[in-house]
């Protein structure tokens, strides 16, 4: 396989298109077009990982976060971020970061976390905006369902739990070639009517680029005549965050136990007791101050999370348990899920979990 095989499958999983504006996500390091010798799965990629990747003949490294996060200027070795960068170019290691892109996948960090912790039926908490697009295009009748067919196929038509969706008119298109055209109907100079199909169909942002490759593959006019839309419907497999329930109301000390057991840490911060049993549970992996109020809104019981500030606890109003794990702690099973993932997809190829600790924080 080369490189580009194998991050097309990460972005079956996690497309980029849903990464946040502020990221840095895809191919950091590398030539895509190299061939995988092996590739080892990674939360960070510091020095100690490209060591690991050296010793393993693995030269992809996939990794959650981004060992590039602002543009560097020069690449001299004088910090960690140009010592990892250079050794992984002196060793031809190609570095792939999903970091964004993953946490807003509806089978990516959170719904890890819901895991973990045994929550059920978890659903996105912060659905994101202007994922959901619309094309609108106008072909000869006799065309329309050659057209929608290859549409389809190419990823549009899906809603919810059903697919091939689409809608269609029926009217009359007119139009007059020029003497430079190649007209499919009609002649040079000829004023046309035409009965047409005017096709509405929705699509992924993520799947635009294939949309419109198979749109003008498929349409049979020389000049396609077609309108896109981006729509404020809301997208429930695409956001930040998740929350579901557990399977019984517990009480709050036993559910920060099972937290800890479970997440394997040894310490949690939390707001106020609310001396209540608690079973809705909101989640999102690292840092999500931002989402407490979308939390207490949606009549969480629990938030978990990492990064909260000495001043968010006080968002909590006694409505709702805020839980700090930590920002590692959270997102520590991401590498495992993506081994898993691309075991699954390429299950004859090497694929290593990262055995070198990445974690920052230490505890006494």
């Amino acid at each position: 396989m080369i490189i580009k095989e194998v991050t097309d499958l990460l972005e079956e999983l996690a497309p980029l298109a849903y990464a946040e504006d502020f990221d840095n996500v895809g191919l950091l390091v590398g030539d895509e077009l190299n061939k995988v010798q092996g590739i080892l799965v990674t939360l960070d990629t510091l020095e100690n990982v490209v060591d690991e990747a050296i010793a393993n003949n693995c030269n992809l490294i996939v990794s959650f976060h981004p060992i590039i996060f602002k543009g560097l200027k020069k690449i001299t070795g004088a910090n960690y971020v140009e010592r990892v960068v250079l050794k992984a170019i002196q060793h031809n290691i190609a570095i792939y970061c999903m970091h964004t892109a993953l946490d807003n996948s509806k089978d990516g960090v959170n719904a890890k976390i819901c895991e973990v912790l045994g929550i059920k039926n978890p659903k996105i908490l912060i659905p994101q905006k202007g994922t959901i697009k619309k094309l609108t295009t106008y072909v000869p009748i006799e065309e329309s369902d050659k057209l929608k067919a290859a549409l389809f196929t190419a990823g549009a038509g899906n809603i919810g739990n059903y697919s091939d969706c689409s809608f269609t008119n029926e009217g009359i298109g007119s139009f007059q070639a020029g003497e430079k055209a190649n007209p499919t109907k009609g002649e040079i100079n000829e004023f046309r009517k035409e009965k047409e199909a005017q096709i509405h169909i929705t699509y992924p942002k993520a799947k635009e680029g294939n949309i419109i490759k198979a749109l003008f593959a498929n349409h049979p006019y020389e000049e396609v005549a077609y309108e896109i839309q981006t729509l404020d419907n809301t997208n429930q497999n695409i956001g930040m965050g998740m929350i579901g329930s557990l399977p019984e109301a517990i009480d709050e000390i036993t559910f920060i136990e099972h937290a800890k057991k479970t997440m394997n840490v040894s310490v949690a911060r939390h707001s106020s007791f609310l001396d209540k049993k608690v079973q809705r549970i909101a989640v999102l992996g690292g840092s999500g101050a931002f989402a407490i109020a979308t939390a207490k809104a949606a009549n969480a019981d629990v938030f978990i999370t990492a990064d909260l500030k000495y001043h968010d606890f006080f968002q909590a109003e006694d409505k709702i348990l805020l839980v700090d794990i930590g920002h590692f702690e959270t997102e520590q099973f991401t590498k495992n899920l993506l081994v898993d993932y691309l075991k699954k997809k390429i299950p004859n190829f090497a694929v290593r979990l990262s055995e070198s600790k990445t974690n920052p924080i230490k505890y006494l």
